[in-house]
């Protein structure tokens, strides 16, 4: 009950939030979907995701262990269906995603990474109302693709080119190899692993 409440709180000043900055936006930039949702909308929306998201599928564990193999198929599954939008390197700086409001995040930040296996897992299966990103299908399929997640903060140069064998994003590919050429040499600091210890 209490949850419900909660919920019903946060959706109703969520509301309230994006509907005054829509308000302010479509009176200075009409109906753009470029416009960066703002830190408190960010915020609240992160909040009413982690309410909407049920108990039950928080505490699920991924039953797939790590192995190479099976982050290496998760790895070719995501550069197939989810770099479109996400990048290879999970970025998110995509062509699509510089269009979408609100745009998919970087995966690898401690946003996404702090999510319990359950909750990517039912994030990747069902998806999230009012964005771009759509419910998929299979249930190993998605687990190897949490599993895979997990591992994107440590992804190398060699799995990118695998990568981009799958899916030919070449441009960003390139930008993306740069980028880790740069974290090599330690001229780019890197992204922070994160491991929850839920697991």
């Amino acid at each position: 009950m209490r949850t419900g409440k909660a919920l019903l709180v946060v959706s109703i000043i969520l509301l309230l939030v994006v509907g005054l900055r829509r308000y302010w936006a479509l009176t200075n930039h009409g109906f753009s979907a470029r416009e960066q949702p703002s830190k408190i909308e960010a915020f609240l929306a992160r909040q009413a995701r982690g309410l909407a998201t049920p108990a039950d599928a928080k505490t699920l564990k991924n039953p797939l262990a790590p192995t190479p193999l099976i982050i290496a198929e998760g790895r070719d599954h995501y550069a197939d269906h989810c770099a479109v939008c996400h990048a290879n390197t999970g970025s998110g700086k995509t062509m699509i995603n510089a269009g979408l409001y609100p745009p998919a995040p970087d995966l690898r930040q401690e946003e996404t990474q702090q999510l319990s296996d359950g909750e990517l897992m039912y994030i990747i299966k069902n998806g999230i109302r009012f964005t771009g990103m759509p419910g998929w299908g299979g249930e190993e399929e998605n687990w190897k693709l949490v599993l895979f997640l997990r591992h994107l903060p440590q992804l190398t140069a060699q799995e990118l080119a695998l990568m981009t064998e799958v899916n030919g994003l070449q441009e960003e590919a390139a930008a993306d190899r740069h980028g880790l050429a740069q974290e090599a040499r330690g001229t780019k600091p890197p992204v922070a692993a994160h491991t929850p210890s839920s697991h």
